[in-house]
């Protein structure tokens, strides 16, 4: 009895050793005398011929790769240096682990391969503002490695773009000159706008005297409003020529009479 309890609990020990928990993130791979059973393992309890039997876990959640910077030259001469981040799943836990040794490390240095590869092929206007079509540009490229491998791409995408700090200088001043440029078409237009605006009302007030007087009254109420100490008043160039035409009547009425008293008695005495 003793060697039977011995061998049952022997047994028994053997087979708790070929019991085995796949989480639900999870898919086992099973090899038995190093052959792959073709049947992945799912998530739960799953019990393995001991010695025979050997599982490998696959994780099958999404993998966030950040893909470190690389630096290049891009179409139009401009040395720059990029990062992106890549999203992928294991959609084959069998190629996962059999076609490729470590398919995590092997999507890294392809990543960094075809990012490298992208930054020569863009010029820096399509780094800076055309992403999307350089991110499909970019899972293109690393879907066809990634399919032999069991891997699935989700989407892949550009983080940051490093420039030289000269070429910042220079998009700076091309930013402020563009604004620059723009600000004065800006300031002439609104002038060109307001002096239409004030041919318009010169003819209106041309048309009617009365409009300058009221114009005039309007400006001293305005500089009034402000209570100034000193008080600045318009003064009408035509009335200034007005009151210089009345001067020139008046000096030659007087000097006309006189005149010709003096011729007059002159006159007189030569007679004599």
């Amino acid at each position: 009895m003793a060697a039977v309890v011995i061998v049952a609990v022997v047994i028994l020990l053997w087979l708790v050793t070929g019991v085995r928990v796949v989480q639900q993130y999870e898919r086992g791979v099973v090899f038995r005398l190093g052959r792959v059973r073709g049947r992945v393992r799912e998530p739960g309890l799953t019990l393995l011929v001991p010695v025979a039997d050997r599982m490998r876990k696959v994780n099958v959640q999404v993998v966030t790769m950040p893909v470190p910077a690389q630096e290049g030259i891009t179409k139009d001469n401009v040395s720059v240096s990029v990062d992106a981040v890549l999203y992928f799943r294991v959609i084959d836990p069998v190629k996962a682990t059999v076609d490729v040794q470590n398919y995590a490390f092997a999507m890294l240095q392809v990543a960094q391969t075809s990012l490298r590869s992208i930054i020569g092929k863009s010029e820096l206007d399509d780094l800076l503002s055309g992403r999307e079509n350089l991110h499909q540009g970019l899972e293109v490229m690393l879907e066809s490695p990634a399919t032999g491998w069991g891997v699935h791409i989700d989407r892949v995408e550009i983080k940051d773009v490093s420039l030289p700090d000269s070429m910042k200088r220079s998009m700076a001043r091309q930013a402020e000159a563009d604004r620059e440029r723009r600000a004065r078409i800006i300031t002439a237009d609104g002038e060109f706008q307001a002096a239409a605006k004030l041919a318009e009302a010169a003819v209106t007030m041309s048309e009617n005297p009365a409009a300058m007087q009221l114009r005039l009254l309007q400006t001293v109420v305005e500089v009034a409003a402000e209570k100034n100490s000193t008080l600045v008043l318009p003064f009408p160039v035509e009335l200034l020529r007005f009151f210089e035409a009345s001067t020139a009547r008046l000096a030659d009425g007087e000097t006309g009479p006189a005149g010709a008293s003096g011729a007059g008695t002159g006159g007189g005495t030569d007679e004599g």
